[in-house]
């Protein structure tokens, strides 16, 4: 049974950091994209950022440059590094794992809110 446990989220001050870390247990993804989603409240979920398998990343415009995207396939797990924080990052943050067949899993979500 795949399972996906997110950490890292919390209420931090606008320019403030943060580190979300996904780790999966039950399979091994190190051959697969991860990617980090967010949603905030009232909005659709978005793809923040993704990184394949080669450690390649692609990141949503609005945090290039702000947010990296890593991995550790010895651990199963993928990181969200987040500088320079601003309000408008405030969301649930999912992480996604693909697998085999298009078979894909969500972890369960960690609060980020950005506030003074």
């Amino acid at each position: 049974q795949v399972q996906l446990v997110e950490s890292g989220g919390g209420l931090v001050q606008p320019g403030g950091s943060l580190r979300l870390s996904c780790a999966a247990s039950g399979s091994t993804f190190s051959i697969y994209p991860m990617e980090w989603y967010r949603q905030a409240p009232g909005k659709q979920r978005e793809l923040v950022a993704g990184v394949t398998s080669g450690g390649s990343t692609n990141y949503a415009d609005s945090v290039k440059g702000r947010f990296t995207i890593s991995r550790d396939n010895a651990k199963n797990t993928v990181y969200l590094q987040m500088n320079s924080l601003k309000p408008e990052d405030t969301a649930a943050y999912y992480c996604r794992f693909w697998s085999t067949g298009g078979l894909n899993y969500w972890g369960q979500g960690t609060q980020v809110t950005v506030s003074s």
